[in-house]
């Protein structure tokens, strides 16, 4: 049999694009509090998944009142794109994607218990594994970690991971350890990462603390939280990151951040004037390099981060590519190789509208990118597939 070639630069890889397989689904069935799968009265054909805090008192009302339940319905449903490998071909075909890297999507396994998430890890990368190598050079995997778990299991399923052919890297939320991505408990952990070459996909999950959104904050849906509270996640986390100096101590570490780092590429420049501004900070980097230059925000952005184009608009590419490049305007010193395509399937599907064909929210995003670099560009297609073969090391059919 001969080896996969490596395919034409304008293929489209979709780095974002999530699943949970079968086994992660029995299991959340059985959970009595979120993240769970439930089905209610009105509707016993329709499991719903609840994964946000804001659902719980939509969930707890469906619960206590029955009756009422086909009005309340917490949740999203269940649909087979979420751990149907069939239906994420068949997505892939309809977009025209080439490739997809899949990862299991949040919560990951950060509310399992030490004991229970060595084994569901091993399960679920298993399982990650083995759809890969029934479409070899379609997909690929970013691994899951049990973080709850001792540090030797975690270690453990790193080495695993970098032997597992179709393993590009791990997905991580922003708890990491229970205490945040800045918990140096972590170094080890991102070290291994960093020795096997495996990319770390950052992604949200807990948003903000669902007092700010309000006491209205059930008529709104899933706005708040998804729009603005994931975003914000994400570019709080990373900064903690880059202040307690991880990049420094681990300057081959490679993270992809989700959402084009949420408002990362927007208030790094606010980022960096408090930095520099701030009179802790200036002595505490006096006394720690000895009056030495520090690394900036934007240089770790030009050298440590990737950021996925699922922005949903031209002005966000841009963004994106301005920020990757340290800042300069254009998107000049390599900006444009550091951001790469995403779906976030099987999340935002089309409402009211057959979910086998299109979905305006992969159009979106790819005419976002189109708009920003050029229709049929050497820029473009790097985004939208060149970047993520050459970064994550992807070969097709």
């Amino acid at each position: 049999m001969s080896q996969p070639s490596p395919p034409k630069a304008a293929a489209v890889v979709d780095i974002h694009t999530h699943m949970y397989p079968p086994s992660y689904v029995s299991m959340l069935r059985s959970r009595t509090e979120i993240p769970l799968v439930r089905t209610f009265p009105a509707s016993p054909e329709d499991p719903r998944l609840i994964l946000l805090s804001s659902e719980v008192p939509l969930l707890l009302e469906a619960e206590s009142n029955p009756a009422r339940s086909n009005q309340i319905i917490p949740g999203r449903p269940l649909t087979r794109h979420y751990s149907s490998l069939a239906q994420k071909i068949h997505f892939m075909d309809t977009h025209k994607i080439a490739i997809s890297v899949l990862s299991l999507a949040n919560p990951w396994l950060d509310f399992l218990s030490p004991a229970e998430a060595p084994l569901v890890a091993k399960e679920t990368n298993t399982s990650f594994s083995d759809m890969c190598a029934s479409h070899p050079g379609r997909l690929y995997f970013f691994g899951t970690l049990p973080l709850t778990a001792p540090t030797s299991e975690i270690q453990s399923c790193i080495d695993n991971l970098s032997r597992t052919p179709y393993c590009r890297g791990v997905i991580l939320g922003t708890s990491g350890l229970g205490s945040g991505l800045d918990d140096p408990n972590l170094l080890p952990i991102f070290s291994a990462l960093a020795e096997k070459n495996l990319t770390i996909f950052l992604h949200p999950h807990y948003g903000l603390p669902n007092q700010v959104y309000g006491p209205r904050q059930a008529e709104y849906g899933h706005v708040l939280p998804l729009a603005l509270g994931f975003p914000m996640e994400t570019t709080i986390a990373v900064t903690r990151m880059f202040l307690a100096g991880v990049f420094d101590s681990i300057p081959t570490l490679q993270i992809i951040l989700a959402h084009s780092g949420g408002t990362l590429p927007f208030l790094a420049g606010r980022i960096e004037s408090c930095i520099a501004h701030d009179g802790h900070l200036f002595s505490r980097q006096q006394q720690k390099t000895g009056g030495e230059k520090r690394r900036t925000l934007w240089e770790v952005l030009n050298t440590q981060i990737y950021l996925d184009a699922v922005v949903y608009s031209d002005v966000g590419v841009q963004a994106a590519v301005a920020a990757s490049s340290g800042g300069e305007r254009g998107g000049g010193g390599g900006g444009l190789e550091r951001l790469m395509f995403g779906t976030d399937h099987p999340f935002f599907p089309p409402l009211g509208t057959d979910e086998q064909g299109e979905w305006e929210s992969v159009s979106l995003n790819a005419q976002a990118v189109g708009r920003a670099l050029g229709e049929g560009t050497e820029a473009a297609e790097k985004v939208m597939g060149g970047n993520a073969i050459r970064v994550l090391r992807l070969v097709g059919e």
